[in-house]
């Protein structure tokens, strides 16, 4: 059984993109080739449940277990050494990615307070589009009474886009909910 996503771009996003950009080949008809989920925690250095909350979080979420960041160097102003733990990030691709995009696309972030789309200049001028999550409480895995802290998390979608309008069409025709 694949992803709904995946179908869709398949059976429909596929010649859409085909035939508004006149492609000679279809090897250059862009496609997300993966999703990465990071989560910064600057409080990891001094707690370590705070780390292991996020992970459990960031797992749950993504439904693959992150990897664990650490510092790359020393820096005496934020008091962080380097090797300690200060985040945590997960890529996905394949089916894990199409079902993480249409549910983020679809059930998540409708749950964002006073939610009128996500912003069209998140794009990197390379057809890959990051975008800020302010709280992990949208995502319906997360269980509000078990949550300790509210952290927030980015999410870049890398494309095959040559382009940050071809990015932009591909992600709205897969059903990312831009502003009008």
């Amino acid at each position: 059984m694949t992803a709904r996503l995946k179908d869709t771009y398949n059976n429909e996003v596929f010649k859409q993109l085909q035939e508004k950009y006149h492609y000679d080949n279809v090897m250059e008809v862009p496609k997300v080739t993966k999703v990465t989920i990071n989560m910064g925690l600057g409080e990891a250095k001094d707690n370590s449940k705070v780390l292991e909350s996020a992970v459990n979080e960031i797992a749950a979420i993504a439904g693959q277990k992150p990897v664990v960041t650490k510092a790359r160097k020393s820096i005496a102003n934020f008091k962080v050494r380097q090797g300690q733990p200060v985040g945590a990030k997960v890529t996905l691709r394949g089916d894990n990615m199409y079902y993480f995009m249409d549910k983020l696309f679809n059930v998540s972030l409708p749950r964002v307070r006073d939610f009128r789309g996500v912003s069209r200049n998140s794009f990197d001028g390379r057809g890959n589009y990051s975008m800020g999550v302010k709280e992990q409480l949208i995502f319906p895995e997360i269980n509000y009474d078990e949550v300790d802290m509210i952290k927030g998390m980015n999410i870049v979608f890398t494309t095959t886009a040559k382009t940050d309008e071809e990015a932009a069409t591909l992600l709205e025709l897969l059903g990312m909910p831009f502003e009008k």
